[in-house]
């Protein structure tokens, strides 16, 4: 399988370093680097090229593509895409619609990416709304699939109908999850509670071929009671923050306790390791950015603050989203979807 991810040189807070590490350690990197053919990084190439001139790297496999302008956070997505039209973004979006490149991974502006994504790449053929998915990791050593998480802030049942679906066909592919429980976020697992848009969902939802548990809470998560929580882009993006800010405030006042007497300090030295594997569970670098699912190609969102591991491990999540051909699954999915509305409506 011919593999070819473009990366968005330009997008992190730190720069162009942390995509070129990040590309130079995917390729060498022996779980996923030997199945990519190359990784096209993006942006602006003299400092690029004075980057990689620093790192030893496999010059066959990686290429600069120019891309002389940045689309800044505080710019308005829209107007940028349409005027920055040889930004890093832009350019990086473009070559996966020209077919050059399967992927495109960004850490830049979530707004440009997501709108240039849509207009520039398109959606699937029947999908109303493409969405942000972000893997949570919860009690049962797994994760959860939790869509939306910032994509679409206003939703209607059929959006999030279709996010289950998209997220059912994404665990199963990609983690290998078989069969996977599909729970709706709602402020109580009555199937009553909620707003009009969240009772309407659930009558989808339960009506549908998923394997739909019902409504759960947020609290459900972390003990991974579903496998993909479904929910609108508003109540994900705060789940998703909240969840990264008590992560980091849990394992900072965990610190800050154990130091504090002699013996807290013996008893951490001696749970040293389990301290480093539960640190590394929940550490986002771990897992890499955010795919953007429903798209006529793959997009992925890595933090701004990644580092060269989140950047190497967004490429990472790009090769087993490609091998699990998801976007061609999706595609399937909504057309037998497309097929069954039509034969309703006699066409």
């Amino acid at each position: 399988m011919d593999i070819t991810i473009a990366v968005d040189a330009m997008g992190c807070d730190m720069g162009p370093v942390a995509a070129v590490e990040g590309a130079v350690g995917a390729l060498s990197d022996g779980r996923f680097g030997g199945k990519i053919t190359k990784i096209l990084l993006v942006g602006r190439q003299a400092e690029i090229n004075a980057h990689l001139a620093k790192t030893p790297h496999d010059s066959g496999r990686l290429e600069v593509v120019d891309a002389d302008e940045v689309i800044h956070v505080d710019e308005s997505p829209t107007a940028a895409i349409k005027t920055k039209k040889n930004s890093s973004i832009v350019v990086g979006l473009n070559l996966v619609k020209q077919g050059r490149a399967a992927a495109f991974v960004s850490a830049g502006s979530t707004g440009a990416v997501l709108t240039g994504a849509t207009t520039i790449i398109g959606r699937i053929k029947g999908i109303k709304r493409p969405a942000l998915g972000v893997l949570l990791p919860n009690s049962n050593g797994g994760h959860t699939f939790l869509t939306d998480a910032g994509a679409n802030v206003e939703v209607k049942p059929e959006f999030l109908l279709q996010f289950a679906q998209m997220g059912s066909v994404y665990m199963e592919s990609v983690l290998d999850v078989k069969n996977p429980r599909i729970g709706l976020i709602n402020v109580g697992a009555e199937r009553e509670k909620g707003t009009s848009v969240a009772k309407a969902s659930h009558e989808l939802l339960e009506a549908s071929q998923l394997n739909f548990l019902g409504n759960v809470e947020a609290r459900d998560i972390p003990y991974g009671t579903v496998d993909v929580a479904v929910c609108d882009g508003f109540v994900g993006n705060i789940i998703l923050k909240y969840t990264e800010g008590y992560a980091k405030g849990l394992f900072a006042t965990l610190k800050t306790e154990l130091i504090s007497k002699f013996l807290s300090r013996f008893g951490a030295l001696l749970s040293r390791g389990a301290f480093k594997r539960m640190r590394k569970r929940y550490d986002y670098t771990e897992v890499g950015g955010a795919p953007f699912i429903g798209l006529n190609g793959l997009v992925v969102k890595a933090h701004g603050s990644s580092n060269a591991k989140a950047m190497k491990n967004s490429i990472g999540q790009c090769v087993k989203f490609i091998e699990g051909g998801v976007v061609g699954k999706i595609a399937a999915m909504s057309s037998e979807k497309l097929d069954e509305r039509d034969e309703k409506n006699g066409i």
